[in-house]
């Protein structure tokens, strides 16, 4: 158990007023969670401190070979006035995942739960209660040896900032555009895409652009070596509704594990509906566009929870879904996912757990 000591703000910032339109991750609250660590050492000097600038000298590793790691989560206040996590756990298990990639020493989860309540419970008054926003939590690590050399770093901070946050997206569950990329490639199987870490965030920023320039909001990759088969979308996993059935990618070490991704799974399956994670390929799925078997097609992921997606693009053709119109399974999985976030329906799945 972390013994995290907490140096409390002396001068606190105004918190955004009832109503006020938040954006995602703009504004931020007093505090930060940071925790060192040292090789031989271990993580050490867990505290909690006024939200402020770090100071690293420029030769930090973490500048020069990208050496880092990231997660993101959320934290509700529930219709009983209750903070909440969702499945806190899941992102603490990934988090590991990711750092072993990118040889970064592990958290222990139990460890890694205890700091995000700490920082959470610290800035509780920053969870803002209007429909549909939340506090979104980012868990990150940084190499930071003062060091130009290709090597894992000796020394690292791990930090948590918080964001009181809207919806991800403007328009709310509006429909949006996905651009599947014909040209660049993400991750391949092999490197680091199952990783959450800049570098394939990076890698996705050109094709972001081309495709925003044409007017759609994400991008949808292709494996990288066939390019062939459905991955996921930039920020998020990708699911389709075929002929009735539930298909999504299976991973397969070049795709992000999603939290969201799993949840919609077990909650799919709950429904009733006949769930698939196979290889899909762009040929079979411009074919369910084409015969009007692709019924539906969403994105799942923390910031956005469920984005429901209208139109398609692939080369020269572009394919409308549903009318261009939230499907009825899209709605109901963010009604159920969110109405559990936020404490109005009973979870069954015993995924949230409270911050106190």
């Amino acid at each position: 158990m972390l013994d995290i000591k907490i140096q409390k703000t002396t001068t606190p910032k105004e918190k955004p007023a009832k109503g006020a339109k938040l954006g995602f991750g703009k504004i931020f609250t007093d505090h930060m969670f940071i925790m060192n660590y040292t090789e031989g050492k271990g993580w050490h000097d867990a505290r909690i401190v006024p939200y402020g600038k770090l100071s690293l000298d420029p030769s930090c590793m973490v500048f020069h070979y990208g050496q880092e790691i990231f997660e993101g989560l959320k934290a509700y206040k529930g219709a009983d006035g209750k903070a909440r996590l969702f499945r806190p756990d899941m992102n603490a298990k990934r988090s590991n995942m990711s750092n072993e990639r990118l040889c970064i020493p592990e958290i222990p989860v139990e460890d890694y739960i205890q700091a995000v309540k700490a920082i959470v419970k610290v800035d509780e008054d920053w969870i803002p209660e209007d429909d549909g926003t939340s506090l979104y939590i980012r868990p990150f690590i940084i190499a930071t040896d003062e060091f130009l050399g290709v090597a894992p770093s000796k020394t690292y901070l791990f930090i948590i900032i918080l964001a009181p946050s809207g919806a991800y997206y403007e328009n709310g569950l509006a429909p949006v555009g996905i651009w599947i990329e014909d040209d660049y490639v993400r991750a391949v199987k092999g490197g680091i895409g199952f990783a959450k870490t800049g570098g394939n965030y990076a890698a996705s920023l050109a094709a972001q652009v081309k495709a925003h320039d044409d007017g759609y909001s994400q991008v949808l990759w292709l494996d990288g070596v066939e390019r062939k088969y459905i991955e996921e979308v930039g920020a998020m996993n990708i699911f389709f509704k075929i002929s009735g059935k539930i298909v999504t990618p299976m991973l397969n070490g070049s795709i992000l594990p999603g939290v969201t991704r799993n949840s919609v799974i077990q909650m799919c399956k709950s429904l009733g509906f006949e769930v698939e994670e196979r290889k899909i390929s762009v040929d079979e799925l411009v074919e369910a566009a084409k015969t009007g078997a692709l019924e539906e097609c969403f994105g799942t992921g923390t910031a956005a929870v469920i984005s429901p997606v209208g139109k398609l693009r692939y080369k020269d053709d572009v394919f409308e879904i549903n009318g261009n119109k939230i499907g009825a399974v899209s709605q109901k999985l963010y009604d159920t996912i969110t109405g559990i976030q936020w404490g109005k329906i009973e979870d069954t799945f015993g995924w949230t757990v409270d911050v106190d």
